[in-house]
């Protein structure tokens, strides 16, 4: 029988990686539903806007893994520019470099014994992953780590915004903890710092988000300089999100971004508002759920197969693509209830139809591949590889 960390492991390398080609490509409409797809054209557009955007502000991105769990899509932005990609956990972590890719960075805390040892697994295959530490123990216990393996790790501070979930409190204690990593941590390489403000990425109305994130981030310069007048150098500033994406450049403290919804887009980060729009419009949604009409049971409503089981929401709801007039109420577990309003399609029983995410990252988890499509063909799949790796 093998250990815990074993059936981890064993788990991690036999989930498949790669594209899977179909012999013959089939049309969208052919797919069995629920499935969740991608319409190439429109991400590929994505990623492209979001690179060029950035690299002409001389911000790096660094994708984050979290939102897709694909290596396939890490090494597509990676292709496009990316300086490497992040994840929230350590088995996410494993499955990108079991992929090859190697520039990651793991953006929550790492505290147990047994996770500390698959991570130093890790550094041994690469050199460029990138931790955060929030508390001196914790950074001494990886220090400890890193030299009875013979390895450096690079190492972020997590700084808490604050919000209260992860990270050390700015200004002093935040240096304090510098300062230990400095002196005391010989095989710990303080490489930077992150600050995400989650709290800031889904505010509606541009003009508020700003304001209110600029006032936050500015914690944050005052930290950053703390540690260059105390002669620590933190080159890396790794933080903010979509939401924030075109604010980095004028607030000035972010080096990298850590965009991760930009490439697939949802409902509730297009209801967020743009800069000159009042839907965020910069990044067009790419990820749908394909449905279909299954049921009529009154004169006003449509029942399709997805509910619950195929869409995570916080706090809206699904929205078709392209089709006006209708409303999307739960309907249990595997059935939508739609509402027709005068709807601007007529929808039919056995109609499939591609439904916007609420919220794509929690979303992507429920499924085990995506199917990509051009011009409506779907020529290979991708396994969704980090897929429930919230280990």
């Amino acid at each position: 029988m093998p250990s815990f960390n074993q059936f981890l492991k064993n788990t991690i390398e036999q989930t498949p990686l790669d594209p899977i080609v179909l012999d013959k490509p089939i049309e969208i409409g052919e797919l069995p539903t629920p499935a969740l797809t991608i319409d190439l054209e429109i991400f590929e557009r994505n990623l492209e806007n979001m690179q060029s955007y950035l690299d002409s502000c001389n911000l790096g991105l660094r994708s984050h893994g979290k939102m897709h769990k694909c290596p396939i899509i890490a090494k597509k932005q990676i292709e496009h520019g990316a300086l490497g990609i992040c994840t929230a956990t350590v088995s996410e972590a494993e499955m990108m470099v079991r992929a090859g890719i190697e520039d990651i960075l793991i953006t929550s805390p790492i505290a147990t014994t047994d996770k500390i040892a698959r991570v130093i697994e890790m550094g041994l295959v690469t050199d460029k992953l990138h931790l955060v530490v929030d508390d001196v123990g914790n950074a001494t216990a990886l220090n400890i780590a890193a030299r009875d393996a013979g390895i450096i790790l690079s190492v972020y501070i997590d700084l808490d915004p604050p919000m209260g979930r992860t990270g050390v409190e700015q200004g002093a204690p935040a240096l304090a903890l510098g300062q230990h990593l400095a002196d005391e941590c010989n095989n710990l390489s303080l490489d930077g710092l992150q600050i995400y403000i989650g709290s800031c990425m889904h505010i509606h109305g541009f003009e508020k988000r700003r304001d209110r994130y600029a006032r936050m981030m500015a914690l944050t310069a005052s930290t950053r300089e703390m540690f260059l007048q105390a002669g620590i150098d933190v080159p890396v500033v790794s933080g903010g999100g979509t939401g924030s994406y075109n604010m980095e450049s004028d607030i000035g403290v972010l080096t990298e971004v850590q965009a991760g919804s930009y490439v697939f887009m949802d409902v509730e980060y297009r209801e967020i508002g743009g800069e000159k729009t009042e839907l965020f419009s910069d990044f067009e949604p790419s990820l749908h759920v394909l449905v279909t009409a299954i049921s009529k049971p009154q004169k006003k409503l449509i029942t399709v197969d997805a509910g619950y089981k195929s869409f995570a929401s916080d706090t809206v709801k699904p929205q078709f693509k392209d089709i006006e007039g209708v409303d999307f109420n739960w309907g249990g577990d595997e059935h939508g209830i739609i509402l027709l309003n005068n709807p601007s399609v007529e929808i039919r029983l056995g109609d499939k139809l591609p439904i916007v995410t609420p919220h794509c990252d929690p979303t992507v988890n429920l499924y085990d591949y995506y199917f990509p499509h051009r011009d409506g063909v779907v020529s290979e799949i991708w396994p969704i590889a980090a897929r429930g790796k919230s280990q």
